[in-house]
């Protein structure tokens, strides 16, 4: 099992909700899962216009994809978020806490124009170690 341990530099900010950086020791596998967004069954957007039931049913496929892999939402070590509009960043933060605790692991956090499909309002997508 890899030893994963969140850590900043003593002269960097280190804020209370996500980590500047992560070590990985002893890793065995990783995995890198793609960009997860709100698909229905026929690969249309499940929830239009809904971003936070957009943001669970992300982060609940990064969660279903890691589990798959092998591992758990404690094993992800980066995780890239993409928003359409980063005025949803305030209600993102509680959401991705429901999956990830109080502090995730190392993020960052982006506004793009747009996505896969007009309708999407966010993408997350990740690396794991197990």
């Amino acid at each position: 099992m890899a030893n994963i341990e969140p850590y900043a530099a003593k002269a960097v900010y280190d804020p209370p909700i996500y980590a500047q950086a992560v070590k990985i020791e002893g890793a065995q596998t990783l995995l890198y899962i793609a960009g997860q967004v709100d698909y229905d069954a026929e690969g249309h957007c499940a929830h239009p216009g809904d971003f936070a039931a957009q943001a669970r049913a992300a982060l609940q496929c990064l969660k279903a994809q890691v589990e798959a892999g092998g591992g758990t939402m404690a094993s992800i070590v980066k995780v890239n978020t993409y928003l359409t509009d980063i005025r949803h960043r305030a209600d993102y933060g509680p959401i991705r806490s429901e999956f990830f605790g109080p502090k995730m692991p190392a993020h960052t956090l982006v506004a793009v124009a747009a996505l896969a499909l007009p309708e999407f309002l966010i993408e997350i997508e990740a690396v794991a170690v197990v």
